[in-house]
């Protein structure tokens, strides 16, 4: 592969370590990587999802993120903390405006609460070499907030966000370059640790004779874009570290979508149950596609069963013949995939998902449906007087059933306490 066209950035990818646990330990004067901390999600619920946990907790109690509240031992020395989101958004805000005292704005994008990125290309003048730079900014975040952070280095934001994923979780700091790819990148297996390849697509690759990066690099390229169209273009190219998007694009383009996963408060044992839920987050997805000027074609519906339950639960998609983004479209579909796979075990967690899209504008009338434009000019007026007076001041009637949630969640910030 030949490098010398390729982007010779000086990006970094930097990640706040066990942030929600970091937070908690600022706030109250703990230092969380001695103090075993657990971020819980709610303590009225013993099965509630542990958010986070501090080294200390992860490493002597073995409890980790996705860990229940009942699993936690009960040690006086641990410190148990419900989430602050509010307190959390604004730490993430104000670790990124000092960020930007280092960097224009549009050098930084953010891409979770406890990531960002930031391209440190053209500064050497001010700040020394992109690593003294990288290092400064590192070290100016842990002592004005005392959260410790993980950096990865890169010639373009894959292989920033591979060093980081892959060595710098480790060790703190690490600079990858494409001619480390052979060495640091292609032994990797399985292929779902590599980020941007996930469990199902590591299945197909493992069909076709593919284990590690390295096979996926020196695959047939002609057959993975016939296999994977697009995206088997974007894998082989990742697999020897190329990466053509800018900072503030999708890294893997194509791959953008609209969804809603909700962890419920209590088992829900009946299809009526669920489907209220299913409807109200049907409405919150289609809001947001509406909003963003999309239509999609492919909707997935997961559901994860009690841990009471016999069965592992399911994940789903059916591709529709015209692209939507109607609310009781995606939820007539959703209901059919629930009525499909749905074993009448209780349901704990529900995620819905709407891929394959295109712009709006895209749509072309259907002469047989004459109430299609009619629907989709509801669906705006609506999503207007919600954006106007507030997400509940339009709710449908199964939101006031003791199945809805939307009444309740209205006060969480990112489903959690704010």
């Amino acid at each position: 592969m030949n490098y010398e066209n390729m982007p010779q950035k000086n990006i970094f990818c930097i990640d706040m370590k066990c942030f929600y646990a970091s937070c908690m330990a600022a706030l109250y004067g703990l230092d969380v990587m001695t103090t075993p901390i657990a971020v819980v999600a709610n303590f009225e619920q013993p099965g509630s999802v542990v958010l986070a946990a501090s080294p200390v907790m992860k490493e002597k109690y073995k409890i980790k993120t996705g860990n229940r509240r009942y699993e936690i031992p009960k040690d006086p020395a641990i410190k148990l903390f419900e989430p602050k989101m509010s307190y959390f958004i604004e730490m993430s805000m104000a670790i990124t405006r000092l960020i930007a005292q280092f960097v224009p704005p549009e050098a930084i994008h953010v891409y979770s609460v406890d990531e960002s990125f930031v391209d440190l290309t053209g500064t050497e003048r001010l700040w020394g070499s992109p690593e003294e730079a990288a290092l400064a900014i590192q070290e100016a975040i842990y002592l004005q907030f005392k959260i410790p952070s993980a950096l990865g280095m890169g010639p373009n934001m894959l292989m920033a966000k591979l060093a980081l994923d892959l060595d710098a979780k480790k060790t703190g700091f690490a600079k990858w370059t494409y001619e480390d790819i052979p060495e640091k990148l292609w032994p990797i297996r399985p292929l779902s640790s590599m980020w941007g390849i996930g469990s199902r697509m590591e299945a197909n690759l493992n069909n076709m004779g593919i284990f590690s990066v390295g096979d996926l690099a020196n695959a047939d390229l002609k057959t993975l874009e016939a296999k994977f169209g697009i995206m088997g273009n974007q894998l082989y190219h990742h697999a020897w570290g190329i990466d053509l998007s800018t900072l503030g694009e999708p890294i893997v383009k194509g791959q953008i979508s609209f969804g809603k996963g909700q962890m419920l408060m209590r088992d829900y044992h009946t299809r009526n149950d669920i489907a209220a839920v299913l409807l109200e987050m049907c409405e919150d997805v289609m809001r947001r596609t509406r909003e963003a000027g999309y239509v999609g074609r492919t909707i997935t519906l997961g559901l994860s069963y009690s841990d009471r339950a016999m069965t592992k639960g399911f994940y789903r998609s059916k591709t529709i013949e015209a692209p939507t983004n109607e609310t009781m479209v995606m939820y007539r579909t959703c209901m059919e995939l629930l009525n499909q796979h749905f074993e009448g075990e209780p349901a704990r967690q529900l995620s819905v998902r709407l891929t394959n899209l295109e712009p709006e504008r895209s749509i072309q009338l259907d002469l047989f449906d004459t109430r299609k434009e009619k629907r989709q000019i509801l669906g705006h007026t609506m999503d207007s007087i919600r954006a106007k007076f507030g997400a509940t001041s339009l709710l449908r009637a199964i939101s006031y059933t003791d199945a809805g949630t939307a009444i309740k969640r209205e006060r969480l910030v990112g489903g959690h306490l704010a």
